[in-house]
C-alpha cells in the first residue's frame, strides 16, 4: 500500500501495488465500497462481470460508484496499481458526471483528463520504473496535474460526503442537506453529478460498509443491525444480500474458506471487501453463484 501525497488527500485515498504470479486463473468477488477505483494494469487483462451486463475485458479499468457486486478474473499473472479515490475527487480528475459511471466498468481512456494522452502511456511509464515508491511518486505528480487542471468539485459536496462517511451512512438526508446549507433537491442533484449516487443510495452503501466492518470485528448480526441503523436483523440481511449476493452469515463463512484473501489484500484497510472464488465458475454453486459465472481467461 502507498499513501498519496498530502496535497491529493483526502480525495485520493490510497495506492496499492499489485504483482501476482500464479499458475492458475484468479477470480475475486468485489463488493461495493465507498470509493471509485482506477486500476492501471501493466500488461495482462482483467475480465470484470456484473449481473445483467456484458463482461468487460480490459488492461486498465475505471469503476465508478457501485451498489452491486462484481467478479474480476485474470489468468493468474497480473501486475498494476489500484488507485482508490472519493467519487468527488474522480469528478475533479476526469470531469465526467459521475451518474454516467454508476455500476459501470469503463476503459479509463474513454474518460477526459488534462494530459490528453492515453492512460496506457501512463501505465507503461509506471511499469518501466524500478520500484513501487518510484511509481507512487510518478502517480503523485500526474494526479496533481490532473487535479489542478480539472473541474473543481463543490466543497459542500465534499463536506456532505465526509459527514456520510463519518456517520456510516446514518445521518438522515434532510439533516445532511441542512448541514451544508442546501435544499434536499439541490443536494440530490449535486450528488448525482459529483458522487454518482444520490445521498440516500450513497448512505446505503456506507451503511453496508460499516456493517461489514463490524461483523468482521466479531459483532453479532443483531448488534450490527442496531448499531448501523437497520430496522432489524432481517433488514440487514436483505440489504447485505442485495449488494453482495450473500447474507452476512454466508459472507462470513465464505471468508473462512481456504485460499481466501488476507486482510492485507482487501481493497480497504480494515475492511472485509472481497472473496476469492473458485478458478472455474462451474466449481461454485454456493451463495452469489447467480452473478459469478464467467468464462475463464486463458
Amino acid at each position: 500500500m502507498g499513501s498519496p501525497h498530502p496535497r491529493l488527500r483526502p480525495g485520493v485515498m490510497s495506492y496499492r501495488g499489485i504483482r501476482l504470479a500464479m499458475n492458475r486463473p484468479r477470480r475475486r468477488l468485489e463488493t461495493p465500497i465507498g470509493a471509485s477505483t482506477l486500476l492501471l494494469g501493466f500488461e495482462q487483462p482483467v475480465r470484470i462481470s456484473r449481473a445483467g451486463r456484458t463482461p468487460d475485458t480490459l488492461v486498465s479499468v475505471y469503476c465508478g460508484p457501485t451498489t452491486t457486486p462484481a467478479v474480476g478474473e485474470h489468468g493468474g499473472r497480473f501486475s498494476g496499481i489500484e488507485v482508490l479515490m472519493t467519487p468527488w475527487a474522480a469528478f475533479t480528475l476526469f470531469g465526467t458526471p459521475q451518474h454516467e459511471l454508476v455500476n459501470r466498468t469503463v476503459d479509463p481512456d474513454e474518460l477526459p483528463h488534462c494530459l490528453g494522452s492515453p492512460l496506457g502511456e501512463l501505465a507503461a511509464a509506471l511499469a518501466a520504473l524500478p520500484g513501487w515508491a518510484d511509481r507512487f511518486g510518478l502517480l503523485d505528480e500526474v494526479l496533481t496535474r490532473w487535479r489542478e487542471a480539472g473541474t473543481p468539485s463543490s466543497e459542500r459536496v465534499a463536506r456532505a460526503w465526509s459527514l456520510l462517511v463519518r456517520t456510516g451512512g446514518a445521518i438522515p438526508v434532510p439533516r445532511l442537506a441542512e448541514e451544508v446549507g442546501w435544499s434536499v433537491r439541490h443536494l440530490e442533484n449535486r450528488f448525482r453529478e459529483q458522487i454518482g449516487l444520490g445521498p440516500k443510495a450513497a448512505a446505503r452503501v456506507l451503511r453496508l460498509q460499516r456493517a461489514r466492518r463490524l461483523l468482521a470485528q466479531g459483532q453479532s448480526a443483531a448488534e450490527t443491525a442496531a448499531l448501523c441503523g437497520f430496522y432489524d436483523q432481517a433488514h440487514l440481511s436483505g440489504e447485505f444480500k442485495a449488494m453482495t449476493g450473500y447474507t452476512p452469515r454466508e459472507f462470513a463463512q465464505a471468508r473462512r474458506l481456504p485460499a481466501q484473501v488476507s486482510p492485507a489484500a482487501d481493497r480497504l484497510s480494515g475492511e472485509a471487501t472481497s472473496l476469492v472464488l473458485p478458478a472455474h465458475p462451474d466449481d461454485w454453486s454456493g451463495p452469489g453463484a447467480h452473478f459469478s459465472k464467467t468464462r475463464r481467461i486463458g
